[in-house]
């Protein structure tokens, strides 16, 4: 197993390593590779992130918008803009932030939907000048976004609908209070051995920092 890992310049995740394991002849389920791996600290270094769009409303400015960008692996926000239009240049803004707070050094896979912000050329040109790799999500497949529409859903529980905003500046203000001091720094999560994102993000970049310098044995 961590032959193919490192084989592959460690891109690939359990399901391709369970595939090549079982063309090997080897008699293993996925789930114990699942296991093994994340025991093992084996994750893929390919970073896939998510991107959709959520409505706030604002008292004086009417209906808001707030595209946002997640992280996967970390469930880490690392990338969201706050406009009173719903246009392409939110999710444009949105992404670039995330890329300018990450500086990725590997490829990245971004999940989308098939709204129109997504499929404009304004977007797709983005994508392509940063080496994205778009991945939209299938027709009748409510899955595919399913953790960027949980943190829109929690976003609102736990700070858009206890209070009500006046202005844009204020509710501007306030998801940003959220979201980088409380969800993404203190808030802990059941789906990542509540840890919050903070601590993901910091054990990932430790690991793969000492794995630069190791030369993996099989």
């Amino acid at each position: 197993m961590k032959k193919i890992y490192f084989e592959s310049s460690r891109r690939y995740g359990a399901i391709k390593v369970h595939r090549q394991l079982i063309k090997k002849g080897f008699s293993v389920s996925l789930k114990r590779v699942q296991r093994l791996m994340k025991s093992g600290d084996l994750a893929s270094i390919i970073q896939k992130w998510v991107s959709d769009i959520t409505y706030i409303y604002v008292q004086k400015e009417g209906w808001c918008h707030l595209a946002s960008v997640i992280d996967l692996h970390s469930k880490k926000i690392i990338g969201y803009h706050f406009s009173k239009q719903m246009t392409t240049h939110i999710i444009v803004k949105a992404l670039k932030n995330a890329y300018v707070s990450q500086k990725p050094k590997d490829e990245i896979i971004l999940y989308i939907d098939l709204e129109s912000q997504y499929t404009s050329q304004e977007f797709k040109d983005l994508t392509l000048d940063l080496t994205i790799i778009q991945s939209f999500s299938r027709k009748g497949c409510p899955y595919d976004n399913a953790c960027i529409e949980s943190f829109h859903t929690t976003l609102k529980k736990e700070a858009v609908y206890p209070t009500t905003y006046i202005t844009f500046e204020q509710a501007r203000i306030a998801l940003f209070q959220y979201i980088e001091g409380w969800y993404n720094r203190k808030r802990i999560h059941g789906s990542i051995n509540s840890l919050t994102p903070k601590d993901v993000s910091n054990l990932h970049d430790k690991l793969f920092k000492n794995l630069t310098f190791l030369c993996p044995k099989y």
